[in-house]
């Protein structure tokens, strides 16, 4: 039966109300009002707007395409039910673009709010320099930083599929508020880093076989490995944390897990994270592998005083001590570990570990005591990683810790939106001039 012509021209309505609600969704840079510091990177922002901007044009012409049918031969001979049926597709994808403008709308808005704003740009800088590699290895994608509520991170990782259909232009990774504003930050920013990394190199799925093959060889401790195999993605991202940040990881896991008894010690199968009391001996054991120094086992020891053993029921008790057992067996496994990705190379001979060691942090903090300026011209990371040394060795208390923080992260904002300016208006002079941000903020 023909369309009847009132329910045609409703579903003609409807359409082109499509359009005048599309036509009103404009570019962030039209319509977001913020410091110039506390924008996102252009890369970030280019990613974003040329996605959002894709899909506004694909819906366009499909909501063309369904004008033009509804008035073709073809369309006019449609039953209504056949009709409306095509419209509600068409309004379902308009649903999806503008799912995916609020969930950019709600990341880039915080940037307008005072002193957040410029903090979430210097974590942008701090996540781009974590997720540096050598050259040859993996393109790194744009990342962004947002505040949300909850005290654990979490990352949408960069081209991965977005709700409503898309890849995502950027990694996002959502900061806890009560992080803010100390070198603990790190440790979760550095720790979601480390899931986009592993994605790139795809460590996760060429360490599952590796692991297998261990409880394999270890009958006795099958159950161990098993459960490192569960584990593995989290434990990867807490080890890429550990190596760029040092010791300021493992403190500031600690601070994360620090929960009451019944959680440190729930051993959960269907969790990809590992029991918190066996996650932070692990932090510590991958700390002592990379980065050898007395504090990582004052960590351990610290750690089993907050949360003895003795209490808990036989059973439980030995499956963490069998965990705690192949702890140096899969740190060696981490540490030796030479995905395809890499080119032959090691993790450890990748991330270039050399400018993290204690004795050079050290080094660096009692410069930086008499020339504070020069902290500026060091990679975040490394920062960050001093930091965490001199909370350890007792050299920062909490409250110089948080005025450094917070005027770094508003440095590295001014800084990199600085260079990029020049990098876009006068590009010769910005490739004869770097500084310690350039390579984090490109």
């Amino acid at each position: 039966m023909p369309i009847p012509p009132f329910a045609s021209w409703m579903l003609e309505q409807e359409a082109r109300a499509l359009l005048t609600r599309l036509a009103r969704i404009k570019p962030f840079a039209l319509q977001e009002s913020m410091l110039p510091a506390a924008n996102l990177l252009p890369d970030s922002q280019l990613a974003i707007e040329k996605f959002l901007m894709t899909g506004r044009r694909h819906l366009r012409a499909l909501v063309r395409q369904f004008l033009n049918w509804l008035h073709s031969p073809a369309g006019q001979q449609t039953d209504a039910e056949q009709a409306q049926r095509q419209f509600t597709i068409l309004r379902l994808r308009f649903n999806a673009v503008v799912t995916h403008f609020d969930m950019f709308d709600n990341v880039i808005t915080q940037r307008s709010e005072s002193e957040t704003g410029l903090w979430l740009s210097g974590l942008d800088v701090v996540s781009a320099d974590a997720l540096q590699l050598g050259p040859g290895y993996y393109t790194a994608p744009p990342v962004i930083c947002y505040l949300d509520r909850g005290v654990g991170a979490a990352i949408r990782r960069a081209r991965t599929r977005m709700p409503g259909g898309g890849d995502n232009p950027v990694a996002i990774i959502k900061v806890p508020r009560e992080r803010m504003v100390g070198s603990g930050i790190a440790s979760s920013l550095v720790h979601e880093v480390g899931h986009q990394a592993a994605a790139l190199l795809d460590l996760v799925e060429s360490l599952r076989p590796v692991l297998d093959q261990q409880g394999l060889d270890n009958p006795a401790e099958q159950k161990a490995w098993l459960l490192w195999r569960r584990w593995i993605s989290e434990i990867v991202a807490d080890f890429w944390s550990v190596a760029r940040v040092g010791i300021a990881s493992t403190l500031g896991l600690m601070g994360v897990v620090s929960l009451p008894r019944a959680f440190v010690f729930r051993v959960n199968e269907d969790d990809p994270h590992p029991t918190p009391w066996i996650r932070v001996k692990l932090s510590a054991a991958v700390g002592k592998a990379l980065y050898p120094q007395p504090a990582w086992d004052e960590l351990a020891h610290l750690w089993e005083a907050y949360y003895p053993l003795k209490r808990l029921n036989p059973s439980h008790r030995l499956l963490l001590l069998m965990l705690e057992q192949t702890i140096p067996a899969l740190v060696a496994v981490l540490v030796n570990h030479r995905p395809g990705a890499l080119h032959g190379h090691s993790l450890v001979e990748a991330l270039e570990l050399t400018d993290r060691q204690p004795a050079h942090l050290r080094a660096l903090l009692n410069r930086w005591r008499n020339s504070p300026r020069d902290m500026y011209q060091v990679a975040p990371t490394i920062v960050f990683a001093a930091i965490g040394q001199g909370r350890v060795d007792d050299k920062i208390t909490p409250e110089e810790e948080s005025v450094v923080v917070g005027k770094l992260l508003n440095h590295w904002a001014l800084q990199s939106t600085l260079e990029a300016a020049a990098n876009c208006v006068f590009p010769a002079l910005a490739r004869a001039q770097p500084c310690g941000c350039r390579a984090a903020a490109n």
